[in-house]
């Protein structure tokens, strides 16, 4: 995969970036920010939680989760694109292009570490391992290292409560950009779990899940405040042979299964987003293979809610409840026509 150049990265985004603060046209209120596609182009979008679009901003291809931390929010490519974005929510900096280095590509997905430096999921597919890159913001978030995930393919990753861990899902799926999104090793996928110290990286703990669920991939997660970490699956095998989609970890205590009784057939083996409400305890998951959303109670596993909504992804935690996306245009209690909102919802803080 070639490299992009920082400035053919910034050209692509086109000029007038560095604008007015988001929160200028805000009214009271949650802001969220969100990967976005119309038509022909991507970029990703600042919505308050009626769901209206207070600001639009470009990607040179589909984008994918999107991060905060350190006075930045960073947008990423959507596998196996390797290109992310930097962006200063207060209007202050110009945005910062930058890319994945040859050889790798992003998974989508990143998180500021206590040291303030961006950690990022990436595929080196030449040697099929996962790393998280190591980016520094204070130097034009230039790459300055990289941790081993200690699997393949990790996607999602969260810091832990306290700042001191780190937890990754690495979803054992061996992919190569010169196959798409082929899975090269159905036969001796290995997902797994991991924590690693947030300040080195070393290795914690490794909960590698059981052989008979070996091509159940895990893709994503969310974190509730005592610790307890939800991975929703994406599983590779036959319908029928489909374990439980939506798995809890603590740290110490390996992994329990949230079945979701009748429900889970409906989710059709696929899990695309996760998020935990911590005013609640709950936890929710969407399915835009099954069309279908659910919300589970985090400390027992009973599911709560139930309902179908055509092509739902994205979700995020709003006040005691939550606010979901779609690919057909829905953001909450609204509908654009002509935009599909991709995988996630990131909820904005207004301080980080």
């Amino acid at each position: 995969m070639p490299l992009i150049g920082r400035r053919t990265l910034l050209r692509s985004f086109g000029a007038g970036l560095a604008l007015a603060p988001f929160r200028a046209a805000a009214a009271e209120g949650p802001l969220f920010a969100t990967a976005f596609v119309a038509g022909a182009s991507h970029g990703i979008a600042i919505l308050d939680r009626d769901g209206k679009v207070l600001r639009r901003l470009p990607l040179p291809g589909r984008g994918h989760d999107v991060c905060q931390g350190r006075g930045w929010l960073v947008a990423f490519a959507r596998r196996p694109g390797a290109f992310a974005l930097a962006i200063d929510p207060a209007g202050t900096r110009e945005p910062v292009a930058f890319s994945a280095p040859p050889g790798r590509h992003f998974y989508g997905h990143g998180v500021f570490t206590p040291e303030g430096l961006l950690a990022a999921t990436e595929n080196d597919y030449e040697a099929a391992r996962g790393a998280l890159g190591l980016y520094d913001p204070s130097d034009g978030f230039a790459r300055v290292g990289e941790w081993s995930t200690h699997g393949i393919g990790p996607h999602d990753l969260a810091l832990m409560p306290g700042g001191r861990r780190l937890v990754v899902a690495n979803g054992g799926m061996d992919t190569h950009p010169d196959y798409g999104r082929e899975v090269l090793n159905l036969a001796t996928m290995e997902p797994s779990v991991v924590f690693l110290d947030a300040a080195d990286g070393a290795l914690l703990e490794r909960h590698v899940l059981p052989p008979a669920w070996s091509r159940q991939s895990t893709r994503h997660m969310d974190l509730l405040p005592d610790g307890s970490v939800f991975v929703g699956c994406q599983w590779q095998g036959a319908a029928a042979a489909c374990p439980p989609l939506l798995l809890r970890f603590r740290l110490g205590e390996g992994h329990a299964a949230l079945p979701l009784g009748d429900a889970e057939r409906a989710f059709a083996g696929y899990v695309g987003s996760v998020a935990a409400n911590p005013a609640r305890g709950t936890v929710a998951l969407t399915s835009p293979h099954g069309d279908v959303a659910a919300v589970v109670d985090g400390a027992s596993g009973e599911l709560l809610h139930f309902e179908t909504q055509t092509d739902v992804c994205g979700v995020a935690a709003d006040g005691a409840g939550f606010v979901r996306s779609t690919g057909t245009g829905a953001f909450g209690p609204a509908r654009h026509a002509g935009l599909a909102f991709d995988n996630h919802i990131l909820p904005l803080r207004a301080h980080d």
